[in-house]
């Protein structure tokens, strides 16, 4: 086996044509791993100390890709992260080709006991429940004598969408399945309603701008979100997602103001809803924020979409609208 580890910002374009062809290839491949929005993450969110680790077959065929990258705690320590961790990111993983897991397991880690590496702590986070990197990785980690933790991070509620709405309406609790169909209706009678969706570069800039706005203005704890570095990685993950077909940016106007605003994903037979904002100020009466998670829904079974993701975050009105939890891990390893 060979590995080769890049330190720095080049590193990501010298993997560009590998990158997602092995993510096509790999046992599990979280669309947070994608070469576009790790590059674009790390451009607008790294820092300085970066460790791409790539684990390729003698003949030169990439097999294995670890994006880390390194900082130091108040103990001094320094603790190894994927790049995107933690904040902006709801999945991430290894990158590997289903059929090297375990050569690419064993590279890695000899890779990792090089004392050179530096490490306290390794912290793989935000596994997706699938993953095997919680379970397998976690064993081979064991079996060589290092600690490894697995801890339930978080949850991603999840609806498995039917083929039509109505049959998504009957399969969820009648209490919520009425407070939908009420919650439509009254704003659509009682206002005058529209909503849209951005999906290419047209109009994206003041679109994006709009919803930061609205998540501004949802809670108090999101007015300190934003800051500069996120606004500009954000407005540029926006445009390259456009580009590619994959981002849905949502609106509702009530009265012909901006009520509400969701940021999804269109990727892979799946939507997944990243962000929202509402203003709550302003046409509390309607719902607006319920109203266009209902609307989204019924895109999402249009386009013939087979799971709709709520990602991250156990908040209630995710499973009124019928989702199910599945677990997010974090692996935790120490010498």
């Amino acid at each position: 086996m060979q590995t080769t580890i890049y330190t720095n910002m080049s590193g990501f374009d010298l993997l560009a044509q590998e990158w997602d062809d092995l993510l096509a290839r790999s046992i599990n491949a979280p669309f947070f791993m994608r070469y576009i929005y790790q590059r674009t993450w790390w451009q607008y969110l790294g820092n300085d100390d970066l460790l791409l680790i790539a684990i390729r077959t003698d003949e030169g065929h990439l097999i294995g890709l670890a994006p880390l990258y390194g900082g130091i705690n108040a103990a001094g320590q320094r603790h190894l992260s994927f790049v995107g961790c933690v904040d902006v990111s709801d999945y991430l993983d290894l990158l590997v080709d289903k059929d090297y897991v375990e050569p690419v397991y064993r590279t890695l880690l000899d890779c990792l006991s090089d004392p050179a590496m530096g490490w306290d702590k390794l912290y793989l986070c935000s596994l997706p429940h699938n993953s095997i990197t919680h379970t397998l990785l976690a064993e081979a980690v064991r079996a060589r004598g290092w600690q490894a933790q697995v801890r339930q991070q978080d949850v991603c509620p999840v609806i498995t969408l039917p083929g039509d709405w109505e049959a998504y309406l009957a399969g969820i609790d009648k209490k919520q399945r009425h407070e939908i169909r009420r919650k439509i209706r009254k704003i659509e009678t009682e206002a005058d309603t529209r909503w849209y969706v951005v999906d290419s570069t047209e109009g994206l800039a003041e679109a994006v701008d709009a919803f930061i706005e609205l998540h501004q203005k949802s809670t108090r704890d999101k007015e300190g979100f934003w800051n500069e570095a996120l606004v500009q990685f954000f407005k540029a993950l926006a445009v390259e997602l456009a580009q590619l077909g994959w981002l849905k940016l949502y609106f509702i106007e009530v009265n012909g103001v901006k009520a509400a605003a969701m940021l999804g994903f269109d990727y892979n037979n799946e939507f997944l809803l990243y962000n929202s904002g509402f203003d709550p100020e302003q046409f509390a009466q309607f719902s607006p924020g319920n109203v266009l998670t209902a609307y989204t829904i019924q895109d999402a079974i249009r386009l013939g979409r087979r799971r709709y993701d709520f990602l991250r975050g156990d908040e209630v009105y995710k499973f009124r609208f019928g989702a199910v939890a599945e677990p997010v891990y974090d692996l935790v390893i120490t010498r």
